[in-house]
């Protein structure tokens, strides 16, 4: 067809041409646009990136992470509070106040807390792992896999700024999961709760004992522990060693307890946990010694949340249950 010798033809073109066009145009603006407008579904677009420095190195955070495997079930309970999915955790080891975890299909177990299994973390394909001094041997080979934060908690002596340790790994935590006005929230409460125990312990003469049951033997605790944190942020008196105990306790026989004779005994029952068993209680606790006490006679024995002192007592959620307990110490406020 030659268009020369048919003009009517080539206006025909012309028109269709135009018509055409018009109609693509506007599909295209509006997809460019919906482009532009739509949030990253990663949030990478927007993200500023989070450095991280802990004791086992320096962490650098990119990306809005989509896949958080936790090693350890304070940094569980973070996550928690935090409404941040989790991907993948150990399983053998969940206290009460995060049963819903336990047999979520869709959470990968990684094995053991103490003993991770490598196969399985990366299995879960993490963008970031959190871990604790518990899994810190295994740091060089967790950062092969993704970025890895070390909780710098100190578990053999938390007197010294166990809270502000806390508060300021949820503020991290806050930060790369872009939570900060949560985070500063979730602190807040836990100063006030903090301070409520503080007024009921302020200015008691009670000296309180933290003994740890397993299997039928007992350690004590002092200022310088696991659970140093209790005398130091809230306030309790210290019946038991000065010296630093560390993570383990003081190895102590029943006439110490009795000779101790504390005013407030808080029984952390060990064997319950690890072994499942049911956990000590008034009934269960045959020991003529430790009933001579005067806490024992003033109904002062506080059978703790093991779970929470225990396998946490470095999160929000245990340190609330850990407070729960020590004001159940002290059942006559001033």
């Amino acid at each position: 067809m030659h268009l020369n010798t048919r003009p009517w033809a080539l206006a025909l073109l012309f028109a269709a041409s135009t018509l055409l066009h018009g109609c693509e145009q506007p599909t295209a603006q509006a997809t460019t646009t919906e482009r532009e407008a739509a949030p990253s579904s990663n949030g990478s677009n927007d993200y500023q990136p989070v450095t991280v420095q802990h004791q086992l190195g320096t962490t650098v955070i990119n990306a809005l992470p989509q896949r958080v495997v936790a090693l350890d079930m304070n940094e569980v309970d973070f996550l928690d509070l935090l409404e941040v999915p989790i991907a993948g955790m150990p399983k053998d080891f969940v206290p009460h106040f995060l049963a819903e975890y336990q047999d979520a299909p869709e959470i990968l177990d990684t094995g053991a807390i103490v003993q991770p299994n490598l196969e399985k973390v990366h299995a879960a394909r993490p963008d970031l792992i959190l871990i604790t001094s518990l899994q810190a041997s295994h740091y060089q080979e967790l950062s092969q896999i993704a970025p890895t934060i070390h909780f710098d908690v100190d578990y053999r002596d938390s007197q010294a700024n166990h809270l502000e340790v806390v508060k300021a790994h949820l503020a991290t935590l806050g930060r790369i999961f872009q939570k900060q006005a949560q985070a500063e929230r979730i602190a807040a409460e836990l100063d006030s709760q903090v301070e409520q125990v503080r007024q009921i312990t302020a200015g008691r003469p009670d000296k309180a004992l933290v003994v740890l049951h397993n299997n039928g033997a007992f350690s004590a605790f002092g200022t310088h522990s696991r659970y140093g944190f209790v005398f130091d942020a809230f306030g309790v008196q210290p019946a038991g060693p000065e010296s630093e105990t560390g993570l383990h306790g003081q190895p102590i026989s029943s006439e110490f307890i009795q000779q101790t004779n504390p005013d407030v005994i808080y029984v952390v029952d060990r064997t319950a946990v690890m072994e499942q068993r049911p956990a000590l209680n008034a009934e269960t606790l045959a020991n003529p010694l430790l009933r001579q006490t005067n806490a024992w006679k003033n109904d002062r024995v506080v059978f703790a949340d093991a779970q929470a002192w225990y396998v946490t007592a470095a999160s929000v959620n245990s340190l609330k249950l850990i407070m729960d307990d020590v004001i159940r110490g002290y059942p006559n406020p001033h």
